[in-house]
Parts: structure tokens; sequence; C-alpha cells
């Protein structure tokens, strides 16, 4: 089964490039990496295809030293004409399983420029560290993530509704429509095995085994993310905690009620990060760009799928009798597949979001998301209660340098004008949860309708 990925375009583009240098397609196991390479390669004449977890593939890179002597071998061994090298396309997976191959791939680019080269691997951070020469400027890379809202749609067969999604502003007959999907992705996540058996299926019962596939999986990689046996305890711990605090803030000291010092939760955490199974959303205080995320301050954990924590944390039955999930699992749950969304969208450079904290004694504040936008930082609120409870929305909009907030809810789309307790005007726009791969494309069509009627307020 093919999934249509957001990310396809970037590929054709890169094809194109008449500066194409080789690509890195960076990412957690099991996204669909591999999958979605091997559909692209359609678009060539020749494929050839080594997977570096297997001996008789990477000793291509064990018994050669140069990349010209490589592809001399591998044209011969796949039977390809010398001719036909910008016919080809090479894609190396499971490249951290060789540092000297990841080290190899500029000269792919400076010696043999013509073939299309492709690397992917899913603990690439580790294997680049122990790369003195690592070919900065002599790669791309692209991300992948598991499958958004808008891929789902169109994975589960629903393109009427997902032109609906594209359409700026949402109708409201397609809401009900749209929200429904939406939670049953938020209950399923967005990992293509999961989500290709739940088209197969059409049943959430049957996941379960899927799911704890997946998470033993990365289980069973924990000695790949580990610098020490100490490391590896550590993070074996998390793995087997971490989605309790997915509702709180946390701190590293003793973290999941154990003995763990602060440094070495630490250090697990960042190797975590690093492979994108968990990771550390930071706090900024800033109002105006650029964002700067708080490394001092207490984060939030972000995991790589919201389906695989629904299941960790056994709450998928209760989910579904939710017809707002913002009430689930304490709230928590949905702010974490919006995030998600967000981080999906990040194709072509690796970025995590950032929520904004006010901490005083007396008075201290915090705001879900906080998105840079043409000179801006708006503020994003995503519950379903009602303006007047939206308290430190209105202290950011306060300390802010312009009228534009957004709250995430399980309603109808709409923007309403506003007014803090100290007397600022300020708009807010409405977004059903289901928007957050368009929230981007919603403020600019936002910022632009209501600038004019702000400046007219400004000078009335």
């Amino acid at each position: 089964m093919h999934f249509k990925r957001h990310i396809t375009p970037f590929l054709i583009e890169w094809k194109k490039s008449s500066n194409r240098k080789p690509l890195i397609l960076r990412g957690a196991r099991q996204v669909g990496k591999t999958t979605l390479v091997k559909q692209f390669s359609k678009s060539y004449k020749n494929f050839i295809l080594l997977n570096l977890e297997r001996e008789k593939d990477i000793r291509f890179f064990e018994e050669f030293s140069d990349v010209t002597t490589i592809i001399d071998a591998l044209f011969i061994e796949n039977n390809i004409q010398p001719s036909q090298i910008h016919e080809t396309l090479l894609f190396i997976d499971e490249i951290q399983e060789s540092p000297k191959a990841i080290a190899l791939l500029r000269y792919f680019y400076e010696d043999s420029p013509k073939l299309n080269v492709i690397a992917a691997g899913s603990l690439l951070e580790h294997s680049i560290r122990k790369i003195k020469n690592f070919p900065v400027g002599r790669i791309q890379n692209l991300h992948l993530y598991p499958l958004n809202f808008s891929e789902f749609l169109g994975a589960t067969d629903n393109k009427i509704v997902l032109e609906q999604l594209n359409s700026i502003p949402v109708k409201k007959v397609a809401h009900r429509t749209l929200l429904d999907l939406f939670n049953s992705y938020t209950i399923i996540g967005g990992m293509p095995e999961v989500v290709k058996r739940y088209v197969e299926s059409s049943s959430i019962s049957a996941l379960t085994t899927t799911y704890e596939s997946i998470w033993s999986t990365y289980k069973d990689d924990v000695e790949k993310y580990a610098s020490s046996k100490t490391d590896a305890r550590v993070i074996k711990h998390i793995m087997s905690t971490a989605h309790l605090y997915l509702d709180e803030r946390i701190k590293f000291q003793n973290f999941g009620n154990s003995n763990y010092k602060s440094r070495e939760v630490g250090e697990a955490m960042r190797n975590l990060d690093d492979a994108r199974i968990i990771q550390l959303i930071y706090p900024t205080t800033n109002t105006s760009p650029p964002v700067k995320s708080d490394l001092k301050k207490s984060p939030r954990l972000q995991f790589l799928d919201t389906g695989l924590v629904n299941n960790e944390l056994d709450i998928q039955a209760e989910l579904l009798s939710f017809s707002d999930l913002s009430e689930a699992y304490k709230g928590a749950i949905i702010p974490h597949i919006i995030t998600q969304e967000l981080i999906s969208l990040n194709a072509t450079k690796y970025r995590k979001p950032n929520f904004w904290v006010r901490e005083k004694k007396q008075s201290s504040a915090e705001v879900d998301l906080v998105l840079q936008h043409e000179g801006m930082v708006i503020p994003v609120e995503i519950k379903s209660g009602k303006v007047g409870k939206l308290k430190s929305l209105h202290q950011f909009i306060e300390k802010s340098d312009h009228p534009y907030a957004v709250r995430m809810y399980g309603g109808e789309f709409s923007i309403e004008e506003h007014i803090t307790q100290s007397g600022k005007k300020y708009f807010l726009m409405n977004l059903p949860y289901y928007l957050g791969t368009k929230i981007d494309a919603y403020l600019g069509w936002f910022c632009k309708e209501y600038s004019e009627k702000n400046n007219h307020g400004a000078n009335s």
C-alpha cells in the first residue's frame, strides 16, 4: 500500500536540480523512509538498493575506498551501463551502520554528480558524532515523520474531505465530518504500518499488536542510543515511564520516581531526542522574534506519535467515547497531536515549536504554543474553554506588539474581536483542531484580512 507523502514534491525538485547533492532522508525508524524512496525510484530507469544492515551490501564500503570504484562495482553487479548513470538512483538505507559510507557521501557529489544518491538512517546523530569530517555543505537533508492528518485523509481515501481541508476558510458543512475523522486520526496516530493495518481492518482493536511491535523495536534499539551502560538503564526507565508525564512539564532529577540524577536523565533524554523517539519541547519567554528556547526551564515531552502514546496509556477504547478529545487524559492528548502536526511540516529543516511561559511568584502564565509568522510571534491556545478563561493568552497579547491570537478547539472556524483586561483590542481566530497542518496558511490569510481593520481601529 502506497501513501502519498507531503515531502514527495521536495524529492521531485531535488531530482530536477542542476546542483543536486546526495540527499539524506532523516527520521525515526518505521516512519516510512524506505517505502517512500522505493516509490520514488519508479521515476528512474535503474534503482540500486543497499541496506547496510546486510553484510552483502555493506561490503561495498568495506572493500573499496573510493566512490568511483564503488560505483563501478555496483553497476557491474546490477547490470547497468555506465552511460545510464544519470538515469540511476542509488539508495543507501540504514547508512548509520557505516560511518565510512556517511563520510564518502561528499565524494559522490564531487566525483560523480550525475548519479542520484539518497541515504536514509534512523540513528544518524549518533553516527555523525563519530565522523571527523562530516560532509556539511556537500549533502542535503529531508526530514520525514509519521503521517499527519492531511496524509491520513489521503491514506484512508477521503479525497473529497481532503479537498475541504485545503480550502480557506473551511466550509461549515464539512466541520462535523472533518472533526470525526480527526478524532479517529488522533486515536490511531500516523505510524504508516498502523495506518495500513487500520485501512485493511477498519478496526482500532486490531492494531494493538502493531503498536506493541513498533514500541518494542524502539526499546530493543535502546543500546544504540546509549553511550554507556548507565545511560542504557536510564533510557530503558524513561521508555517505560515517560508516557505517564504527558500532561506536565518534567524535571530531570529523579524522573519517574527514580534515583537517577539530573545529569543522567538529561543525557538519556537528549539521546532519545536525537533519535526522534521522545523529544524535549522547551518554553520561551519571548513575545517578539526571535523565539529562543529557554533551556534552563522545565520542558514538556513530545513523543514521536500520539497513537503509540495512547496505546501505552491503554486509553484508546476510552477515547472512542469522547466527542471532544480536549478533555482526554487530563487535556494532554490534543495539544500533543497538534504539536506532532506542526513538527511534521518541517521537511527541509528540523525544528521544534515552543510554548510560552511567564513565571512569577504572584502571577505565572503559560500559552500552549507560539509560532513565528511574518515578524510576529503568534500565541496559540489549545482548549475548549470560553474566551474569558484565556488569561495566559491575554497576558501574552498585552506584552506583544500585534493584535493576533489563535485558539484551537473543537468548534467551528470563526474570528472574534476581544479586549484584554488592560483595554487592548485583539483578534482571536478560532481554528478547529483538524487545521493544525494548515495553521501557517490560515495565519497568512488572517493577518492580511484583519490588518486593515486593525489599522482602521488604531486611526479612529
